[in-house]
Formats: C-alpha cells, sequence, structure tokens
C-alpha cells in the first residue's frame, strides 16, 4: 500500500516539472529547499523593517522596470553640504579652471552675501514691527494711567475709535455737543489772531470764562473764574519753565496774594447774600462802635479782614479805644505790604503779646486775627473759626509770610502745597463728591496741574479741564514733561516737592480722539496748540498729529487740497492756513506718503507724493504697481483699473510739467508702461493687430532684424520694472504669432503676400528667440519654451 501511495507521488511530480519547464513565461529556478527558506525568512525581514508601504513602493516601481533600491542608494550617496562651500584651491599654472574656480567663487560669495542681507533685512524688519506694536501699547497703557496716585489705575481696554478708512465717511455729522462746539469756536477764532500775528489779542482764559457764562452752570462758571483770578500775574516768558518761575518768591507772592483775593472776595459775596436776606437782624447803615456798646471786637476785625477789608479793621481798632496801639501799628504795616513779615521790633511785641495774653484767650477771633497779622503759631488750626474749606485756606494763606535776609520761613508755600495734595488729598475732601472744593484748594494755592488732571477724569468736567489747561498754557503757567509719552500726570526728580506736572499732549489727545475723523478742522485748530513741542526723535509735535490724522482719515485732499493736472497747483486744504516758518502742509504731506509706501499703501502713497510735489516718488511707485498688473485683464474696481484712471492724470501732470529734473530712463519706464497697459488691452480683446502696432510704438521688443541689436541694448540699460514684464509681453507675442500662422494656414494661401507673411512670422520667432537670449535679464524657464516652441510650429 505505502509502495502505491510513493508511486503515485512521484507521477505527480514528474508531471508538475514537465508543467514548469514547457510554460516559456516564468525563468526556471533552481533552489534548494535550503535557500527557498533563507530567502522567505529575508524577504520577511525587510517587510518587518521597511514596512508596507516600501513593499508596494517596490511594486509600483519595478512593473514599470525601475530598481527603487538602486536609485535609494545612488541619492544616499549625494549630498548638498558642499554646494555652497568655497571651492578648493588649485594650480596657478591652470588658467582655465583658476577662472572658473574663481567665477564660482564669486557667485558662491554674492548668493552668500545676499542671503545673510536677506536674513539680517528680515530681522531688522521683525524687531521693528515688535517695537512700533509695543510703542502702541505702551501709549495705551499710559492713556489708562489717568487715575490718582493713591488708587489702582483702570486698566480696562476701551473700544478703539471707528475709522473713516473702514466705515463710510457722515459728511456734516459732527461729533461735537453744544459745549465742545462753543469752545471750538473760541479756539478758531483765537488761532485765527494767531495766524495774522495779532499781539494785542485777548488771552485764552478770558474768551474761554465768557463761553462758561453761556452754560448755565455755576460750578462751571465758578471754576473759570478761579482760573482768571490766579492767571492775574505778571506775565511769564516762554523760555522759561513754569515750575521754576513758578518758585521765585515773587511769583509765588502773587499767587498767594490772588488766591487770597479770590477768597475774600468770594467770603464778602456770602456776607452781602445773607445780609439781604436778613435786613432786619443786619441793621445796615451807621459806625460801628466796638467795645462801647459791648460790641464783639474781634469777631469784627476777623471778619473785615477775611472780607479782605483791611482799612475797616483798623477802623474798628482805633474806636476801640487806646489798648491797642502796638496791634495798630501791625495792623497798619500788614495792610502796607500783607505778603511780608513785620519788623522786628513789631513782631517780637506782638509775638510777646500774643503768648502772655491771647494764647490762652477764650477769644477764638482774637487768636486767629494776631495768627494772620503776626504769624504768632503756624500750628494753630483756628477750628473754632475755620469752620469751611475756604476759611481753612485763608488762613493758611495768610501765615505765609517773606522774611528779609534769606531767613527761614516757619510755615512755606510748599508746606501748603504738601499739606493740601499729599496729606490730605482726594479723600479728606470727598473730591468725587465735591469736585468743586478740591479743585479749588489745589488751583488756589499754585496747584495747577493735578487740579486739571482730577477734573478730567469726571465725565461732565472733561471738557472744561481740557480748556483749561489749554488757557494756563497759553500764558506760560503749565508745567509740562520732558517727554511728551510721560503719563497724564507725573513727577520730574528736578522738581521741588510737591510739584507735578502735566502732559498736555496727552490730555489734549484723548479729548480730541473722539471727533477728530467727524471733525478734522476742529482737530487740526487744537492740535495747533502743540506746535512748541516735539516728539521723542525731535520732530514738531503738530506735525506729527496732522501726520496721523491723514493716516487714519485718508482724506488727503481734504486736508492737503487737490492737484490740477494742467496747471500743477494745488487746492487749499485744511492744513494750509496753518503754514508759517515752522510748519510746512508740503513737509506733511512728505511725511504721510513715508509713512504710507512703509505701510505698503502705495496708491495712497502716489496721490500724496502729487500733492506734495515730487514727482520722482510718484512715477517710481507707479512703475512698481504696474508691472505687478500690466499683463492682467483687471476689471471695473481692480487694482489695474484703478490705476487706468490714476494713470492719465500722472500723464496729463507730466505733459504740463517741467520734466527735465526727472531721470529719463524712469520717465521712459512710465510711458512704456502704460503703453504695455494698452497692448494688454487689445491683447486680451484678442485685438491682434491694434496690439503689434501698440508694441511698435512701445519699441521694447524687436519686431524686425533692424531692431535687435538697439533692444537689446535698451534692455541692458532699462528700469527692473520695465524688465518684470518683458516675459508676460514675449508670451502674449507668441500667442499673437502663432494665431496669425494659424490663420494662414487655414486659409490655404499659397500666394507671394502669404508667402512673405510666412516668412516675416519665422524671422520674427527667430529674432525673438535671439533676443530673449541675448538680454541681460534671466526670465522664467516656461517664456524660453514658449519661444522655442513657437520657433518649431513656423516651420
Amino acid at each position: 500500500m505505502a509502495d502505491d501511495d510513493f508511486s503515485k507521488l512521484l507521477q505527480q511530480a514528474e508531471q508538475l516539472t514537465t508543467e514548469i519547464e514547457g510554460n516559456e513565461e516564468l525563468p526556471r529556478v533552481e533552489r534548494s529547499l535550503g535557500q527557498v527558506l533563507e530567502a522567505s525568512h529575508e524577504l520577511y525581514s525587510r517587510v518587518i523593517q521597511s514596512g508596507a508601504n516600501d513593499i508596494q513602493a517596490h511594486l509600483l516601481f519595478g512593473s514599470k522596470g525601475i530598481d527603487l533600491q538602486q536609485i535609494s542608494q545612488k541619492l544616499e550617496t549625494l549630498s548638498s553640504k558642499r554646494t555652497f562651500e568655497p571651492l578648493q584651491p588649485i594650480a596657478d599654472s591652470d588658467v582655465e579652471s583658476f577662472l572658473k574656480n574663481e567665477r564660482e567663487n564669486a557667485i558662491l560669495s554674492l548668493i552668500d552675501e545676499v542671503n545673510k542681507n536677506s536674513l539680517q533685512t528680515t530681522e531688522d524688519q521683525k524687531w521693528e514691527h515688535m517695537l512700533s506694536e509695543w510703542n502702541k501699547e505702551k501709549l495705551k497703557l499710559m492713556n489708562a494711567m489717568i487715575g490718582p496716585s493713591q488708587n489702582w489705575l483702570d486698566l480696562k481696554r476701551t473700544p478703539e475709535p471707528p475709522s473713516i478708512a473702514d466705515t463710510p465717511k457722515k459728511f456734516g455729522h459732527s461729533m461735537l455737543d453744544n459745549i465742545e462746539a462753543a469752545y471750538a469756536r473760541q479756539v478758531h477764532q483765537y488761532n485765527k489772531l494767531v495766524f495774522q500775528g495779532t499781539k494785542s489779542r485777548t488771552v485764552l482764559h478770558q474768551k474761554f470764562a465768557q463761553v462758561a457764562e453761556e452754560f448755565n452752570d455755576m460750578k462751571v462758571k465758578e471754576m473759570w473764574e478761579i482760573i482768571k483770578t490766579m492767571a492775574n500775574i505778571p506775565a511769564l516768558v516762554m523760555d522759561e519753565d513754569p515750575l521754576k518761575a513758578r518758585g521765585n518768591p515773587t511769583i509765588q507772592q502773587c499767587l498767594i496774594a490772588q488766591g487770597k483775593k479770590y477768597l475774600e472776595k468770594r467770603y464778602k459775596q456770602y456776607m452781602s447774600d445773607v445780609v439781604r436776606a436778613n435786613p432786619a437782624a443786619a441793621m445796615r447803615g451807621g459806625e460801628p462802635d466796638g467795645v462801647v456798646d459791648d460790641r464783639p471786637l474781634w469777631p469784627m476785625i476777623y471778619y473785615c479782614l477775611r472780607s479782605g477789608d483791611a482799612n475797616a479793621a483798623l477802623y474798628c481798632l482805633r474806636k476801640a479805644g487806646r489798648d491797642h496801639e502796638e496791634f495798630i501799628s501791625a495792623l497798619e504795616e500788614h495792610i502796607r505790604n500783607p505778603e511780608k513779615a513785620l519788623s522786628d521790633k513789631l513782631q517780637t511785641a506782638i509775638n510777646f503779646q500774643y503768648r502772655i495774653q491771647v494764647r490762652n484767650s477764650t477769644d477764638p477771633y482774637k487768636r486767629a486775627v494776631y495768627c494772620v497779622v503776626g504769624c504768632c503759631d503756624v500750628s494753630d488750626e483756628h477750628s473754632e473759626v475755620a469752620r469751611t474749606a475756604d476759611d481753612y485756606l485763608w488762613l493758611k494763606l495768610s501765615v505765609i509770610k517773606s522774611r528779609p535776609n534769606n531767613e527761614p520761613e516757619p510755615f512755606t508755600y510748599s508746606d501748603l502745597q504738601k499739606l493740601i495734595l499729599e496729606e490730605y488729598g482726594e479723600t479728606h475732601y470727598h473730591a468725587y463728591e465735591k469736585p468743586l472744593v478740591y479743585f479749588q484748594v489745589l488751583t488756589l494755592t499754585g496747584q495747577f496741574e493735578p487740579a486739571i488732571e482730577f477734573l478730567s477724569r469726571i465725565p461732565r468736567y472733561q471738557v472744561h479741564s481740557v480748556h483749561m489747561a489749554l488757557a494756563l498754557h497759553d500764558v506760560y503757567m503749565l508745567g509740562t514733561p520732558r517727554n511728551v509719552q510721560a503719563p497724564l500726570l507725573s513727577v520730574d526728580t528736578d522738581d521741588p516737592s510737591p510739584l507735578r506736572r502735566l502732559n498736555l499732549a496727552r490730555l489734549l489727545l484723548l479729548y480730541v480722539r473722539k471727533f477728530e475723523l467727524s471733525d478734522p478742522s476742529d482737530a487740526l485748530h487744537y492740535y495747533f496748540f502743540l506746535r512748541n513741542l516735539k516728539d521723542p526723535s525731535g520732530k514738531n509735535l503738530f506735525m506729527c498729529c496732522c501726520t496721523d490724522l491723514a493716516l487714519e482719515s485718508r482724506d488727503y485732499e481734504l486736508l492737503f487740497g487737490r492737484m490740477d493736472p494742467t496747471t500743477g497747483l494745488c487746492s487749499t486744504g485744511l492744513l494750509d492756513q496753518f503754514n508759517n516758518p515752522h510748519i510746512d502742509s508740503k513737509v506733511i504731506a512728505l511725511n504721510v506718503a513715508e509713512q504710507l509706501v512703509n505701510k505698503g499703501l502705495f496708491e495712497d502713497a502716489i496721490t500724496v507724493y502729487d500733492i506734495a510735489g515730487n514727482m520722482e516718488k510718484v512715477l517710481e511707485l507707479f512703475c512698481v504697481l504696474l508691472a505687478q498688473v500690466v499683463n492682467s485683464g483687471g476689471g471695473a474696481s481692480g487694482l489695474r483699473q484703478r490705476l487706468s484712471l490714476l494713470a492719465d492724470h500722472v500723464s496729463k501732470r507730466l505733459r504740463y510739467a517741467d520734466t527735465t529734473a526727472l531721470p529719463a530712463a524712469l520717465v521712459e519706464a512710465y510711458m512704456k508702461l502704460c503703453k504695455l497697459m494698452t497692448f494688454f488691452d487689445q491683447f486680451h480683446s484678442e485685438n491682434y493687430e491694434g496690439a503689434l502696432e501698440t508694441l511698435r510704438e512701445c519699441e521694447i521688443v524687436p519686431l524686425h532684424a533692424g531692431e535687435l541689436e538697439a533692444r537689446v541694448s535698451a534692455a541692458r540699460l532699462a528700469r527692473g520694472e520695465l524688465l518684470r514684464s518683458l516675459p508676460a509681453v514675449l508670451r502674449a507675442l507668441c500667442t499673437i504669432l502663432l494665431a496669425h500662422r494659424q490663420r494662414l494656414r487655414n486659409s490655404n494661401a499659397h500666394n507671394i503676400p502669404a508667402n512673405k507673411q510666412i516668412e516675416w512670422l519665422r524671422e520674427q520667432a527667430e529674432i525673438l528667440n535671439t533676443f530673449a537670449g541675448n538680454i541681460a535679464y534671466r526670465m522664467p524657464g516656461d517664456t524660453y519654451s514658449q519661444l522655442a516652441q513657437m520657433q518649431i510650429l513656423m516651420h
């Protein structure tokens, strides 16, 4: 049984061998079982290492007769490390190799230098952009830092005002309310007087105070009355720092006197109102009888002094008898010079009387009068007499006396300022509940900067605070920081404590920001107050603000006027009225144009450069833009269409302007690019005959053999913008010539004219290929391919 099975198995194996040998499609493979096992293990290990994707790749390429493994080995031997390395030196005797080596080294060095310059330029631009963005963020943070120093700052992000460039313009729609518009009219009138050079113009605080009369707001009216009173001091000069001038003893005495004058006037008005309200109790008329009728003498003297009538106080003393001779003498000396201390003799006598008799007196008015006239005890708060902030401030101002021979003062003006601003501050005076009181005590002590800064934080008083700052700045009484990027209220280490500096530029720009786009004329008049300030780079701050406004609004014709292409004259813009020896609207226009170029807004830059009269920049930017779109079909609202309309204006300007100062190559490039626009318009509309005629006028490519040398030479001298359009021109020309050749073939004409045309087409194809190969400009590969293909198809 076993023998039969083995015989049957042998027979099947022989049959299988016969079938394999008879199959011519498969090669004969002789392998032992061990070899087959080894090959299977090797194949399995490859699959494990390379994965299924590599197996599929081998199968795909193998079906096409490609040995992927061999190609992979060749690729691994390739290296790019030495591609841009300097070449190895060779023997000096091998001239040909030496020159080749030098040429390649020069090319590699140039590539390396360009690479380094590109990286450096990119790095510089990146940091410039980052610094610019950070400066904007710093300004926003500074604008947020308008809170008092003792409170947390509110850094909530405020919404950005809408840009005219992004929203429709609302001509005639003003963002100013009635109060703001009234102030703005006064600003316009005042600036017009400044333009005219009128020296006898009314000071600004008087104009603003007159406007405040119309508001029917007694608190605002009172604030302006305080400003008027405190500004009524000897004129300060422009070149002197206001805070240093405020430290001058003479100016300090004037400020103290004006503060007391206001408080005395206000108290007198208050007493008059009380008397009018109670005529029976007042018993007006007659003369004071002092001690004769047992009337209180010292309250009457205090009230006379408090009302600013020291002579009436003297009259009362004299009527009281001879018991007050020394004090009468002291009062007479006080009347002659109220801001100076008494003479040494009288001062000693009054001090002695105060220590012996008055200090422990139960009459608080007597103590107050002695302190006012003789400065006997500056530490006494006189709380029984000074029941209001006005009374307290008047008493404190009254005890500040200048002493001869630089003797130290027991209580100085700076001491009072520190007391009001730093020791008491907003909390003590309940500033937000009683803003007028806090503003008053600050202003009457010569601290205009913190007073105005405080008002600017109260929305309903912000508009008034801005104009108070302008009014004081107009008479050189406002202390401003050396850097316009400083916070709204800052401390300069060189200033005596507790003086502050108010950043007028920041205050003004925060105010103008809300209406600068809707009321640009008003905004410019406010900017004009910044004409004597400089930005951190030393530029005129007014001109910088005008530049920013132009960039934000993009209404260049309104600001600068419109250029007439035929006359070369520009119409009047809003900025022209501000021109003077230090301000030039043309310079502002140039600054705007430069910023527009940096932002990539070339179309706007062309318009502004045209207004500024810089035709060279106009043509340069025009060529850059035209080179990008000259070969496109364009559209009704596309860049090419807008440039086409703008080109009409620029071409008229060139026609009527003197172009001798312009570079000839630049003018030629502009004119040829404009003609190429016409050429491509005709090409896209399939007006091939007109396109060839326009190209002939353009003189940029040769259209017969006689022009070849001239066109090659011209291409070497042409500007880059014109050369960049050459590939598109040549490709379009290939299409035109092939279309001519196809038309001739379709007509089946074999006459002499048709043969001449075919000959011209062949000649033209050869000329264009020769031209493309000889010009010093590397064009894209598809251009050369299309030219070569065209030459082949012409035969």
